[in-house]
């Protein structure tokens, strides 16, 4: 996957996508799978912002039972079973675990009853079906737990996923089906004609170069810059989202090999406390949100409030706010409805404007695919998408580490922590080792990377700067990246001229 933006004015395109987000990423993905000649932009990295900063789940949202939509729990549900088929390295099944306690708003005959509902919504798509628990049991399943009050909870399954890495496996899939995708490309204004959007002027940040994009359509897929765009379109444009902030913080150590569901004493909300790279990761808070969505940031209060309601339920593990590892705050885009942040439907609204231009908002991480569909449904009908999904790294491995580290001279963890990022396409990895053995090299021991893994990144993946490469290997929850790994990431930038 090679960075070209001077590609891009050279010929006009059936499809341009604006925005480099999840939402983008799967539109560029089938459109291009549908026979569409597509251009995608992203000002930044892709999935940098808000696609990267999410709780990490693929899920049918059982909150959303509580008001009452049905089709969209549904719909996420069967969503859930196609990622977890189309990219088992990326996405995978979690037990989440649901501690009810004296006095808890939602008693325990209403979880029982909540997630009985949740599975029946599933149907063949259930993971594995919910269990009942009793209070000795859910302390079994993590002894940190509050002992008083406990009166038991539910397990039920959901699913994992490492959420940059699935919006780049759908910016790679793009790419092999014939799109042109460039990083670090900011749309300044559209180009019109009789009234009508014909392209785009942008300017391509890493040169200083302003270029122009025509195209047939032009589909804008923003998140929370979803506003800026409208206006830049039409002054005048009444705002179609509204903004809410969620942040996560990183814990040392798990709390337990299950996910926890917590439902906040404090307010109306409910948060996760999940197991993840070997860590906790806990999240999320949901408040309004009227800064920049270039300026989201973590505030002191929202990494109290979070370690304030874990401790509640898990005095055992004392949170402290001075071991906190790390966090990020990410902006949710929500069609602008009343009701409270907590309560506003994750929906998507696809829109026209006047000149032509779409333009793509809500929903939620899960049903991206569905998303896309129904944006490229509204442009150009086609098959690929709805019958078939398939994505870069997708499929099984038919080699285990072992042999795999065999073949390509590393060691068997090593291959192992490939294999996870990579899935199927592990081999265009490790081939890097081959005739160059310092690529072999491990530059970071937690977790494992290889040299050959930060080359790829540059070369295949199209990371330009040392923050691109570290969330391209999961460095990204770290206080501190290794010294040796950084020294890595800028020597090989710096030999292929992207840092000085």
């Amino acid at each position: 996957m090679e960075r070209n933006p001077d590609h891009l004015a050279k010929t006009p395109f059936d499809l341009l996508v604006v925005g480099g987000g999840i939402n983008g990423a799967a539109i560029a993905h089938i459109g291009a799978r549908r026979g569409l000649k597509v251009a995608l932009l992203e000002k930044g990295d892709f999935a940098s912002g808000t696609s990267s900063k999410s709780t990490k789940l693929i899920h049918g949202g059982i909150r959303y039972l509580e008001n009452l939509e049905l089709d969209l729990v549904y719909e996420s549900l069967h969503e859930r079973r196609l990622q977890l088929e189309a990219a088992p390295h990326l996405v995978k099944p979690l037990s989440i675990v649901i501690p009810v306690y004296h006095g808890d708003k939602r008693p325990l005959w209403m979880m029982k009853l909540g997630v009985s509902c949740y599975d029946g919504l599933a149907g063949k798509a259930v993971i594995q079906k919910h269990r009942n628990l009793t209070a000795a049991e859910v302390l079994e399943l993590a002894p940190a737990a509050r002992r008083e009050g406990l009166r038991g909870g539910v397990l039920y399954w959901d699913a994992q996923m490492d959420d940059f890495r699935l919006c780049l496996a759908n910016v790679v899939s793009a790419v092999q089906a014939g799109a042109q995708a460039v990083n670090y490309v900011e749309v300044i204004s559209f180009i019109k004609d009789n009234d009508r959007a014909v392209g785009v002027r942008a300017v391509d940040l890493l040169a200083d170069h302003t270029l122009e994009v025509y195209a047939k359509n032009v589909v804008c897929a923003l998140g929370p810059w979803t506003n800026q765009l409208l206006r830049m379109d039409n002054p005048s444009a009444p705002k179609r989202i509204r903004m809410t902030k969620g942040i996560h913080l990183v814990y040392p150590g798990k709390v337990s090999a299950h996910g926890f569901l917590i439902p906040a004493k404090k307010d109306d909300r409910v948060f996760f406390i999940l197991p993840w790279r070997g860590n906790s990761l806990i999240g999320t808070t949901d408040t309004v949100y009227s800064g920049s969505p270039d300026d989201v940031r973590t505030e002191s209060e929202d990494v109290d409030y979070l370690l304030s309601e874990a401790d509640r339920v898990f005095p055992g593990v004392r949170f402290e706010k001075s071991s906190v590892l790390s966090t990020f705050a990410g902006i949710r885009p929500l069609i602008r409805r009343g009701g409270s942040p907590s309560k506003v439907s994750r929906k998507h609204m696809i829109h026209r404007s006047h000149s032509g231009i779409w333009f793509v908002a809500g929903g939620k991480y899960t049903t991206y695919r569905r998303v896309a569909v129904d944006c490229l449904d509204k442009i150009r009908r086609g098959t690929y998408g709805l019958k078939h999904f398939r994505l870069h790294g997708g499929g099984n491995l038919l080699q285990t580490a072992e042999d795999a580290a065999r073949e390509f001279n590393v060691p068997p963890e090593a291959a192992r922590a490939v294999m996870s990022a990579h899935g199927t396409a592990y081999r265009d990895v490790l081939q890097r080792v081959l005739g160059r053995p310092e690529f072999g090299q491990i530059v970071c021991e937690a977790p494992l990377i290889l040299k050959a893994q930060i080359v790829h990144a540059v070369e295949a993946e199209m990371a330009r700067t040392p923050d691109d490469v570290i969330r391209r290997l999961a460095l990204d929850s770290l206080v501190n990246v290794p010294a040796e790994c950084l020294g890595a990431i800028e020597e090989v930038l710096k030999a292929r001229g992207y840092f000085s």
